[in-house]
């Protein structure tokens, strides 16, 4: 299956952008050649540059609380299951703990280190990070792969809990939607939101499928166009009744 999720409010968007790049950065920083880290390394640099809301770290602690209030109400309902409540309640706990412990801005300490903020500085321009202009870092390239990993890995530190909160407050939203199968007449569907305020929707579609949805909503309304594309040609208009799969969450 092949989910398209769709922010309503520029809050999770940013969580989502950020989110795409932690698992960017995993999956380079697990690679074993020095080009393929030099992806996780300029990764962090973009993750800085989202990240660079002086707002983030109080919101999502905010988020987490909320949650967390929540999932104890919770805790005399019979229809749920308490050891794995308490489980989701102590994560949550764990990732607020360490989140307040970070101090000062995000990514300062990056910010701090001017041999770091070199590459920065060259790696944004086109072809600026080649051994003539960076040759410290050329040299850096060329250590072992576990020096490699080891030093990314103290470099990302200090910002590791705040993606651990983005990662359960993000969870926990996903879960918060119910999945209603939805039949799109001729590609094209239509929901009437009444004024509920929803933050998140989630549209599945079979791999195979050839439609690819394009959504656009607000409190009052979703809408989903069912678009295809043929190789280079601009998308059209599917035209095909396309049933998939709608989940629209809120906390």
């Amino acid at each position: 299956m092949i989910v398209y999720e769709y922010p309503f409010n520029e809050r999770i968007r940013t969580l989502l952008r950020l989110e795409d790049l932690y698992e960017k950065f995993r999956f380079f920083l697990r690679q074993s050649h020095h080009l393929q880290h030099q992806i996780a390394l300029s990764t962090i640099f973009e993750m800085l540059e989202v990240a660079g809301r002086a707002d983030l770290k109080s919101d999502l602690l905010q988020e987490l609380e909320r949650q967390k209030s929540t999932l104890v109400s919770f805790r005399n309902n019979p229809n749920v299951q308490s050891e794995m409540l308490d489980n989701v309640i102590e994560e949550v706990d764990q990732v607020s703990s360490a989140l307040m412990a970070c101090t000062g801005k995000t990514g300062q300490h990056i910010r701090e280190n001017e041999w770091l903020m070199s590459i920065r500085g060259r790696t944004i321009i086109p072809g600026g990070a080649c051994e003539f202009d960076l040759p410290s870092y050329h040299a850096w390239q060329h250590k072992t792969q576990e020096q490699r990993v080891r030093d990314i890995e103290q470099w990302f530190a200090p910002v590791a809990p705040l993606f651990a909160a983005i990662q359960v407050v993000l969870r926990l939203l996903r879960e918060s939607g119910t999945t209603t199968r939805m039949i799109a007449q001729a590609g094209s569907y239509q929901q009437m939101l009444q004024g509920k305020v929803y933050q998140l929707v989630r549209v599945t579609l079979a791999e195979d499928a050839l439609a690819i949805p394009e959504i656009s909503a607000n409190k009052y309304m979703l809408w989903i166009r069912f678009m295809c594309q043929d190789g280079d040609e601009k998308p059209r208009m599917f035209e095909s009744d396309t049933a998939f799969d709608l989940t629209l969450c809120n906390f």
